[in-house]
């Protein structure tokens, strides 16, 4: 009991005294039945915003449904999407519609808004991603309130089909999409909104069906302080009518976790949900953060594509995870995908398990001949054998917090 007392007194403090906030909205709050905008959801989600920054918070909204609206003002909310250019054209029609009500809603009080479009480039590449962490702060520091999705329209990532267990360039959902935009920011706490209380104590596959108005205090699970098999287990299956599910929305607390920061799934068709989640009240599921990982080694972990595989030794594999050493090129066994240099690649050992992720240094076709540069016995020849492939401030452990 004590220790519960604990954690709820954490989880207190830290939502009281989060100062950046990045806050989703999924489809199913944005929009109703017949793919209009649901103003009885989305109007007090917008004046607790504005509460929140007019206490002093920084706030970015990522905001999902934009193909909901499209698919509405098209007459296509009863008919299933079967083809990626429909879908995009939906989103090209409802984002502007999002946008134009968000405009309308938060203008009321004075409050600017700022559209920010993304693709999965704009996380796979550092310099991009540098970019836009700058822009967002820019805003935030003009007292505007970004408001972000991604640009469907030209992007496939989060549009078409992900099986469960893989993972596209960047991210496949907005859940994921605003974890990133989190960790980007350095926030110190993400609100996932969802149509259910949050984490449920729930068969797979059976949390989609829960009803919001049902026994909540006894079906959600309050805090979670790490994140395990069987929690993910509980997560399966999709929602309803968002493209995401539970299972993204753990995903996207985890790398929250990560980070340092704090997450909380919740009902986002509550009056008030928001301002008591900052109250420090117990709302929804809340995920306790674990050691912070820092600026690159959050990318590196978390937004950049993989693009490369490299296979190494024993020797390396002992010298990266306890020696915290670099990877040189005369523990590479082989390459197995081709990269470019600034890529970041997977280092895997010779059971093909990937235990660390870091930047290349040079291209792949130059680390193969560098790695080729053995004699009989495995020694290095010369200072090939010694280049840097991978320098260690730019590896990152999987798992590593």
């Amino acid at each position: 009991m004590q220790e519960q007392n604990k954690t709820d007194a954490e989880r207190e403090k830290r939502l009281r005294a989060a100062r950046r906030l990045v806050i989703k909205v999924g489809t199913s709050t944005v929009t109703g039945a017949e793919g209009e905008l649901s103003t009885e959801r989305v109007e007090p989600i917008v004046r607790s915003i504005v509460r929140l920054m007019n206490g002093g918070r920084q706030v970015v909204l990522v905001s999902s449904g934009a193909v909901g609206l499209g698919r509405g003002c098209l007459g296509l909310h009863r008919s299933r999407l079967s083809d990626l250019a429909t879908t995009q054209a939906c989103a090209a029609v409802g984002q502007g519609l999002l946008m134009d009500a968000y405009q309308k809603l938060f203008s009321v009080w004075n409050i600017k808004i700022a559209q920010v479009l993304l693709t999965e480039e704009d996380f796979t590449n550092w310099r991009r991603y540098s970019n836009l962490r700058r822009t967002i702060e820019k805003l935030l520091g003009f007292g505007v309130l970004p408001i972000v999705n991604e640009n469907d329209t030209v992007s496939t990532a989060e549009l078409e089909t992900v099986a469960p267990g893989s993972r596209t360039a960047a991210f496949s959902d907005n859940d994921r999409l605003a974890a990133l935009v989190m960790s980007g920011l350095g926030a110190d706490a993400l609100v996932l909104l969802t149509d259910v209380e949050g984490l449920l104590r729930a068969e797979p596959g059976e949390q989609a069906g829960r009803s919001p108005n049902g026994d909540r205090d006894a079906d959600t699970i309050p805090l979670v302080d790490r994140i395990t098999p069987e929690l993910k287990a509980l997560a399966a299956g999709p929602s309803r009518s968002g493209r995401g599910g539970m299972l993204t929305k753990l995903e996207a607390a985890e790398i929250a976790m990560n980070c340092g920061g704090t997450a909380v799934i919740a009902n986002g068709q509550g009056q008030d949900t928001l301002d008591r989640i900052f109250l420090g009240e117990k709302v929804g599921t809340a995920f306790l953060p674990s050691k912070r990982m820092r600026g690159k080694r959050r990318w590196i972990a978390y937004a950049a594509d993989v693009r490369g595989r490299v296979v190494v030794d024993r020797g390396a594999y002992r010298a990266i995870t306890q020696a915290k050493a670099s990877l040189l090129a005369s523990g590479i066994v082989r390459i197995e995908s081709h990269f470019a240099p600034m890529d970041v690649v997977s280092i895997v050992d010779c059971e093909g398990r990937e235990f660390a992720r870091g930047i290349a240094n040079c291209a792949s076709e130059e680390a193969e001949q560098l790695s080729g540069r053995k004699d009989s016995r495995g020694a290095g020849r010369g200072p090939a054998a010694s280049r840097v492939l991978v320098t260690r401030n730019n590896i990152v452990l999987v798992g590593e917090s």
